[in-house]
């Protein structure tokens, strides 16, 4: 990987992976696997989508990483004494000595992704070991930061992507060859398998290799953030100077990239085409969804666009007045900043045209299902904002620069699923 920026820092230090004793669910003491497990709790948004995991199995993960109680302290003391609970009767259970573990994720049209789960050293942006590529919204981070300090533990991993093809990718591949510790396929139609690593050699060869390695964050902004946070709280050595993490070694299995939306609650897609004209070329498109993503690709292949829906059609956005764009894109970032779908929406578009507050839920959602998005915008009388994806290539370039993108500029994928493994802190 080149590492533009942050050779310095590389060169002294790289991943530092260490083995912890993950807690798991007892086979024998829920429905299924598949039933207790859950997308990332930035994915389950919808308090639809929470309580139909709810009520899958009264053990599902939800319950500890996205708690329903009234109040903010309410939540994240109900999400500590859940987990409490489940541990004294035997629910979760941790394995009997510290070890990596290799995931496996496998979709019904055959993508394959493999990586490794461990509890990884906290790192600052500046010593460029691990990049980030989003800003983050600080009331996430809090929330997150609160739910952490309460269960003392971390829930769920989050994704970072690396490029290697060395040792540690080799010990991955050997150990998908064995009988797995869990095999499950949730109803999405993923399935999920997941080994113990606890061989010294093994370890050390997964160890040696990362110490070289740079990593991008492709998903868990916030909870790297809050990794952050608690590390900071903490006097060190502690607990808290490590995080949870999946590392993907995308030079042998690449991630899907793709965009998260928009909905704009309050704001009818009469008013938001209103407030564009003369500021963009609108075109209304009478097509299905699919055919209109392919006119948003289209579009995005020659500058920015978006595809407007929730009036039962889309409307595509695209060719922006670059007097516009001279008056509200920061001039002092680099070019491929500038350009960027996010920056344009997000500086343009909320901040200028729409005047939506881009951390305010009550005015805006950020959705990774397309039609889900269109659908949520014609029931509640909203705008959907559609995304084209940015290109990896781009994020990594820029993460190597230390720039950050607008927050939810991209979805790297498949997400690991929540559930499968945990790190309690004092165990």
């Amino acid at each position: 990987m080149n590492t533009a920026g942050h050779s310095e820092a590389t060169a002294r230090r790289g991943l530092e992976l260490t083995p912890f004793r993950g807690l798991r669910y007892d086979p024998d003491r829920v429905g299924s696997l598949a039933s207790v497990t859950s997308p990332p709790y930035d994915v389950v948004v919808r308090p639809d989508g929470v309580h139909h995991l709810q009520s899958a199995d009264p053990y599902n993960i939800v319950r500890l990483i996205l708690p329903q109680a009234g109040t903010p302290s309410a939540r994240t003391e109900q999400a500590a004494d859940t987990l409490r609970r489940w541990l004294d009767e035997g629910i979760l259970t941790a394995d009997p000595e510290p070890g990596l573990y290799v995931y496996e994720q496998r979709d019904e049209s055959g993508m394959l992704q493999r990586g490794v789960i461990g509890a990884l050293r906290v790192s600052e942006p500046a010593e460029g070991v691990v990049l980030p590529h989003e800003d983050v919204m600080p009331p996430v981070v809090a929330d997150r930061a609160a739910l952490m300090r309460a269960t003392r533990a971390n829930l769920e991993p989050l994704l970072l992507t690396y490029r290697g093809d060395g040792t540690a990718a080799e010990v991955v591949e050997r150990t998908a060859e064995k009988p797995p510790l869990l095999d499950t396929t949730t109803e999405d139609g993923f399935h999920h398998r997941l080994w113990y690593v606890t061989d010294p050699a093994d370890l050390a060869r997964i160890q040696s290799d990362l110490a070289h390695q740079q990593a991008l964050i492709a998903d868990g902004h916030h909870r790297w953030a809050t990794y952050l946070r608690l590390r900071a709280e903490h006097p060190s050595p502690s607990p808290w100077d490590h995080g949870l993490v999946l590392l993907v070694d995308t030079a042998r299995y690449p991630l899907r990239v793709r965009a998260i939306h928009r909905l704009l609650h309050g704001l009818p897609v009469a008013d938001a085409l209103a407030a564009v004209e003369g500021l963009f070329r609108v075109r209304h498109l009478d097509a299905p969804l699919p055919e209109a993503l392919e006119a948003l690709a289209d579009a995005s292949c020659a500058g920015n666009a978006f595809l407007l829906a929730g009036d039962g059609a889309f409307h595509l956005l695209d060719h922006p007045d670059p007097g516009l764009l001279a008056r509200t894109i920061p001039a002092d970032r680099p070019a491929a900043w500038r350009s960027l779908d996010a920056t344009v929406l997000h500086a343009a578009l909320l901040d200028h045209v729409w005047h939506i507050p881009e951390d305010s839920p009550a005015h805006i959602a950020y959705i990774h299902d397309t039609a889900a998005t269109v659908a949520k915008a014609e029931r509640d009388g909203g705008t959907a904002v559609l995304m084209h994806p940015v290109r990896e290539e781009v994020v990594r370039d820029l993460a190597r620069q230390g720039v950050t993108m607008p927050r939810k500029s991209t979805s790297f994928g498949p997400k690991p699923a929540s559930g499968l493994v945990l790190r309690a802190l004092e165990i």
